[in-house]
């Protein structure tokens, strides 16, 4: 058991853009902070989500009641830190009682000046942000909490909208770096850092990729220059109507035959350069437990989310890409809303998914797409001298999926 954390009773307050106000307690670092407000619904996993980039200029509320009984610790960081805006919980845990925990949530949350607030009912709270949508909210204690409601309020409506922001600039490694493959090599795949999570780059990896991070601002001639097997988008913050570059880069890739993979970001991405538009959620995906069908299957897979916004194609299907890249099929929606999940292109190989397969933290049921990515860039490489088909049968990584499922 690690030492217990000292939980402030200092008053604190979080306003919304609408003009509502929950009172609290002050939790990590006291000021003011400002961005959109949003509801995660995973009962544990808080470090994954504190450290995901694609986090960047939101206040996550945890829904579930009690957060930080299991600390914090070095080796469940998705990145160098953490990306929230804000932090809003009902209980702080009291005692921190993990074997594998180093120091307590709180004092990250101080130390990397993270404004949060603790002892409101955030399950009054997510039913309003489901009612009227995610919106833009401030966080306010110390000496900012002393400002009148009307000075609180203003801030607020003075801060920027998620729609039409681009956050990739803010979140992207500015120098490329390489991850060597593990066990039998399949190639090299440049991976696009949108707000790349640390497990997606194990996962490449250990699948036998070279994994090239480049950042964000690289050209598509760059890109081609490094002569990688594969493309990989990753996840990231910000409104993809906001990253024409990033469309027009991977447009260029995919004419000239690269396999691509992309999740999250990457899938929205993925729908914009195939002539789809994109459309903000009212109050999105985030958690761990979302219900995805995935079409050529028919399995179930529950899957961890973080997304405001999503594709425009229609789920029951087969569209013709606007912009010429052939045919294209929705292979994954989400079973709550019908909202699209995932693209699957049919005459070029490429596909892409809404959601985090590297389970960071979620499930494992997606972890067999780096599987079926891995097999796309084989049969790429192979069909390109024997004329094979460049995509996988699904059905082939069936067995993968159940193996993950089972460890």
């Amino acid at each position: 058991m690690t030492e217990t954390p000292t939980i402030t009773h200092a008053p604190a307050v979080l306003v919304l853009e609408d003009g509502r106000r929950y009172d609290g307690r002050a939790y990590g670092a006291t000021g003011a902070t400002l961005g959109e407000l949003v509801f995660a619904t995973g009962m544990t996993g808080y470090q994954e989500t504190l450290t995901d980039p694609s986090y960047a200029g939101q206040i996550v509320m945890m829904t579930a009641p009690h957060i930080g009984n299991t600390g914090m610790n070095d080796e469940d960081m998705e990145s160098s830190k953490i990306w929230v805006a804000g932090f809003v919980v009902r209980d702080p845990s009291r005692v921190v009682s993990n074997f594998r925990s180093q120091r307590p949530l709180d004092d990250d949350l101080e130390a990397e000046g993270i404004v949060g607030i603790s002892g409101i009912d955030t399950r009054a709270v997510t039913r309003h942000i489901r009612s009227a949508g995610a919106m833009r909210a401030g966080i306010f204690s110390g000496d900012a909490w002393n400002l009148t409601h009307g000075e609180q309020l203003e801030l607020v409506l003075g801060g920027e909208q998620m729609a039409g922001r681009n956050l990739s600039g803010a979140v992207s490694t500015t120098e490329r770096y390489t991850l060597p493959a593990e066990g039998e090599r399949v190639g090299s795949v440049a991976v696009l850092d949108l707000g790349v999570k640390t497990s997606t780059l194990k996962y490449l990896a250990e699948r036998g990729f070279d994994v090239h991070v480049v950042p964000q601002s690289i050209t598509a001639e760059e890109v081609l220059e490094l002569a990688p097997d594969a493309l990989f988008f990753s996840n990231g913050p910000g409104d993809p109507e906001a990253s024409d570059h990033h469309v027009d880069l991977l447009r260029a890739t995919l004419r000239e035959g690269l396999p691509y993979f992309g999740i999250c970001f990457g899938n929205q991405l993925l729908g914009r350069a195939l002539g789809f538009g994109t459309y903000k959620l009212p109050f999105g995906h985030r958690g761990i437990n979302q219900p995805v069908l995935d079409q050529a299957t028919g399995r179930v897979e529950i899957t961890a989310h973080n997304h405001g916004f999503a594709v425009d194609a229609p789920i029951d299907r087969v569209s013709e890409s606007t912009e010429g890249f052939g045919r294209v099929e929705v292979s994954h929606y989400d079973l709550n809303d019908n909202v699209v999940e995932g693209l699957n292109c049919l005459d070029i190989p490429a596909f892409s998914v809404q959601y985090h397969p590297e389970s960071a933290a979620g499930p494992h049921d997606a972890n067999y797409l780096f599987d079926r990515f891995a097999e796309m860039v084989r049969r790429h490489r192979g069909g390109s001298r024997s004329g094979e088909a460049a995509h996988p049968d699904p059905a082939t990584t069936d067995d993968a999926a159940t193996k993950e499922k089972n460890d």
